[in-house]
């Protein structure tokens, strides 16, 4: 990406001041909004997440008996819902399903109502990421630190800071698939997220969410290899986070599906007990769609795909 002031030579001092690197070259359209003037509030902020996540959180609870958020979580994951439905007919409407090329897009940094319309989604977009960081603060409320694992830290801290450079850079464009698929796949996934929390377990398409996300990470990263061939404007420094991720991601995600949905069934544990869910309310009683109650295979024993740590009672 060019400076926005000028496009005269820089030396390296310059190149890497502060002014140049958060005021010259981010978009002047987005830079004003809140948390966007530089990362030091989104970054102080993820630190707090994860110190509360990993020290705080649980010290403050080890002496209280967890929390059941029935109705909050309930709330909380509809609310999920109808946001990654918003987002996903968003990008549809603006960009994806519409006139966007699938091979490479440049950003229109213009001031139409269209333009806006779609930096306006991709601060929402950001926004959404930040809430979703209340999913680790409901694990720690409800003592389930077993599901605080790396992947659920790593993935909720490194999704804010990439979709906080979208919105600061570049808010449309090529970048924005990442946000049109990762909205689809979150549909299902809080729908799950909802139905578990409302006591519905046992539902057979569980795994296929994960299979799901495994899909998303393949369909990211050929989408962006394209800027390796292709010259749209759209800046080509963003394959250095984009595709390590979308491999890190996938491996992380593979191991977990392999733990937790490969092994043999829990049916030889003597009465197990119900499937904790991801956001699922303990006290509530276990309902099983779809008639009479199956074995309940190695995957059902897992709490969350992102703790890929399998466990029969």
């Amino acid at each position: 990406m060019e400076p926005r002031a000028n496009g005269t030579h820089l030396d390296l001092g310059t190149a890497l001041s502060w002014k140049y690197l958060f005021s010259d070259l981010a978009d002047p359209r987005t830079s004003q909004w809140p948390l966007m003037s530089d990362p030091i509030p989104l970054l102080s902020l993820l630190a707090f997440y994860n110190y509360f996540s990993q020290k705080l959180g649980p010290a403050l609870m080890a002496n209280r008996k967890p929390f059941s958020l029935y109705h909050t979580l309930i709330a909380y994951n509809l609310l999920q819902v109808v946001l990654s439905c918003y987002l996903f007919y968003q990008a549809s409407r603006l960009a994806w399903l519409r006139d966007y090329s699938w091979l490479c897009q440049p950003v229109d940094y213009s001031t139409t109502p269209r333009a806006l319309e779609i930096a306006d989604a991709c601060y929402l977009y950001f926004a959404s990421k930040l809430t979703e960081l209340l999913d680790t603060v409901f694990f720690v409320m409800r003592k389930k630190d077993r599901q605080v694992s790396f992947l659920h830290l790593y993935h909720h801290t490194v999704m804010p800071i990439v979709s906080w450079g979208c919105v600061k850079y570049m808010p449309g464009g090529h970048g924005t698939f990442i946000g049109f698929v990762n909205s689809f796949v979150h549909i299902p996934m809080y729908m799950y997220y909802l139905l578990s929390a409302m006591g519905y377990h046992d539902l057979w398409w569980k795994p296929y969410i994960t299979r799901l996300q495994l899909a998303q990470f393949c369909a990211t990263f050929i989408h962006s290899s394209q800027l390796c061939f292709r010259d749209c404007g759209f800046p080509r420094f963003t394959l250095i986070f984009t595709l390590p991720n979308s491999v890190f991601f996938y491996f992380l995600f593979q191991d977990f599906y392999g733990k937790a949905y490969s092994g043999k069934a829990c049916s030889a544990a003597p009465a197990p007990k119900p499937l904790d869910e991801s956001n699922n309310n303990d006290k509530q009683p276990k309902l099983v769609l779809g008639g009479a109650k199956e074995l309940v295979p190695q995957a059902e024993c897992q709490e969350s795909w992102t703790s890929p740590k399998a466990k029969c009672d």
